[in-house]
């Protein structure tokens, strides 16, 4: 059964609120609403207590169940209030690597149902939309909204009475003073065996959930509850999110334009169904080309390495990186230095290498694939010719692979990437497709995925896209922007040109499709800038096969900072310059130009952003 039980206070702290339940049990409590719901009739024992502005009196149900008074979908779950230092904790032991609240902060813990019924345990079994709120202390509020986005299938625990979701945005509430969120989207669970029912069939409630009703609700119930506790709207409201963060924050601004004034969208796992497939595609590579013996880390780094040797020269030097992926054309079929001893390769290339990490023609054309990227029959051309960069993908060729130079172990390594081998067995509608980490009645995963061919893998990728409106649009891809652009707001958008996991093409491809939809590249720029980093993996960390690169690379905060001067001050980025990090064994800096415009050098130092122009 659900029970609410209330804890007293201890060491003078404001009383905290918990809500025990099963999944089971809280969705049949919460999803008829009325006074079925969990909140209906609740007689707070802080009835008569005093409610004033101070942080510590108005973080409690009393005061903040009003946000939803009216609302019998939404539950709350937990208040809790953490005063400045003390461990960020809900449950157990705290260690030194606890983190510690850095102001006083309330966190607030709400399930938005319906949910989607069924058996108990099942993955497809949801109580509702899990959201996790943490505002600071009224005298500390800088009167924003600071919300934050997920990753991966974006499951998570906002609704866990034990354990905290995000100390990402507990540190946004304590260190900026603002109020921040995170949702989990529907469900708990890793895997994308959600979004499939017990009998197979594509489960319709939580795909909307995850592709967008969570975000609504995450916008409405924390402004709400902002509203409640500090008697205000925020003035202004910020997203920020990276990959499927990314995704999240454009699929905010194509459906909802109206609940964030400025949005950081970075390396945006938008183009869902079509980049995730074809990351299954360096793995099939291997199954149909390799006799399923997958290249060796040593290979792939042996051959990455030597592009960014053919293509990383500036000013005379080699950077370590390549400076413009898009412009690499390396082919290890003709490099003498990468092939075997006695490899004939291509141009009248005879192999020279004695290293382990040398490669076979058969080999050296896979890599070739991988880089270049989806195809539906396995074929890809000469580099030269075309390596993978097309604004548009045409004819057989159905999606970009990661650049040259990158670090393929994600995608290339030993073991597939489970998101792609989900999003395979979802489009297919056959468990079994999928890693023995994806669960479900029908059968659980049985890596049956090893057995397709490229023609059945380019029909999951027409069947992702055709099952779009049972996905609830998940690609993210309406490239009207017109309603967010005329309310005024703001976003940018930074891709690593080696993301380790999405191509940065996709992100392009995107952006040049808003500028033909809204009449040019100059009117998306007055709302809309696109970075594109060199070197950068997926996130601010190095993704190049080079450990050493060492890469300028963009600072934590930094794109939000330019991001609320533009909103709140009307300073639009422009050039931004990077510099690596201050432990770095070699300082550099470079500067990252608006899209279409790239960093040409000119003169001087080119591990030094004044050697550079934007053109």
């Amino acid at each position: 059964m659900f029970g609410l039980h209330w804890k007293g206070p201890a060491s003078g702290h404001a009383i905290q609120w918990i809500g025990s339940l099963s999944t089971a049990a809280l969705f049949a409590a919460c999803g008829g609403g009325g006074e079925g719901s969990p909140s209906a009739g609740l007689e707070s024992p802080l009835a008569g207590a005093k409610v004033g502005w101070n942080g510590q009196d108005r973080c409690t149900p009393k005061t903040l169940e009003k946000a939803f008074k009216h609302d019998t979908l939404t539950t709350l779950l937990l208040v809790k209030e953490f005063k400045q230092g003390e461990d960020l904790i809900l449950s157990g032991t705290p260690t030194a690597q606890t983190p510690k609240a850095q102001n006083d902060i309330c966190l607030v813990k709400v399930l938005v149902g319906p949910g989607n019924p069924g058996p108990v345990g099942a993955p497809s079994t949801s109580a509702g939309i899990g959201i996790e709120v943490w505002m600071p202390a009224k005298e500390n509020w800088n009167n924003r909204m600071h919300n934050l986005g997920g990753g991966g299938w974006a499951g998570g625990q906002q609704t866990s009475t034990t354990a905290i979701a995000s100390s990402a945005a507990a540190s946004v509430a304590g260190v900026e003073g603002a109020v921040s969120s995170t949702t989990d989207t529907g469900h708990t669970t890793g895997s994308g065996a959600f979004a499939m029912n017990p009998d197979g069939t594509i489960n319709e409630t939580l795909w909307n959930d995850f592709s967008q009703r969570g975000l609504h609700e995450q916008a409405v119930k924390t402004k709400a509850l902002a509203n409640e506790y500090y008697g205000s709207a925020p003035r202004y409201s910020y997203w920020e999110g990276g990959s499927t963060g990314g995704r999240q924050g454009l699929k905010l601004v194509q459906l909802h334009p109206e609940h964030y004034d400025g949005l950081v969208a970075n390396y945006p796992a938008n183009n869902w169904t079509k980049f995730i497939t074809a990351e299954l595609y360096p793995q099939i590579v291997y199954q149909r080309d390799l006799a399923g013996a997958p290249l060796t880390s040593a290979q792939l780094t042996q051959m990455g390495n030597a592009a960014i040797a053919a293509c990383g020269n500036v000013g005379g030097q080699n950077l370590g990186y390549i400076l413009d992926t898009s412009a690499c054309r390396y082919d290890p079929r003709n490099d003498a230095n990468a092939l075997c001893a006695g490899v004939s390769g291509v141009g009248g290339v005879t192999g020279i290498s004695t290293s382990p990490a040398c490669v076979n023609l058969t080999q050296a054309t896979a890599m070739n694939k991988i880089w270049y990227g989806q195809t539906s029959d396995g074929s890809v051309p000469d580099p030269g010719i075309d390596n993978g960069w097309s604004l548009q993908p045409t004819g057989v060729h159905r999606w970009y692979g990661l650049p040259r130079g990158t670090n393929m172990q994600g995608l290339a390594g030993t073991n597939p990437f489970t998101i792609a081998t989900d999003m395979v067995a979802l489009e297919l509608q056959n468990p079994t497709l999928a890693t023995p980490s994806f669960i479900n009645a029908t059968g659980n995963g049985a890596n049956g995925w090893m057995s397709l061919s490229y023609g059945q893998l380019s029909n999951a990728w027409d069947i992702g896209v055709a099952l779009q409106p049972q996905f609830a649009n998940i690609n993210t891809d309406n490239p009207d922007l017109s309603a967010f652009a005329s309310r005024g707001g703001k976003m940018i958008t930074e891709h690593g040109l080696n993301d380790t996991l999405i191509p940065p093409q996709g992100t392009v491809n995107y952006y040049n499709r808003v500028a033909t939809q809204m009449g040019g590249l100059a009117t998306v720029q007055d709302f809309w800038k696109l970075y594109l980093v060199p070197a950068q993996g997926h996130g601010p960390a190095n993704g190049t096969t080079n450990p050493t690169a060492n890469p300028p690379a963009i600072a934590n905060g930094q794109l939000y900072g330019l991001l609320t001067a533009w909103v709140e001050g009307g300073v639009a980025p422009d050039q931004v310059t990077l510099i690596t990090p201050a432990s770095s064994p070699v300082q550099k800096s470079r500067p990252i130009c608006v899209y279409p415009k790239k960093a040409t050098w000119v003169s001087g130092d080119p591990n030094t952003a004044s050697s550079y122009v934007c053109s």
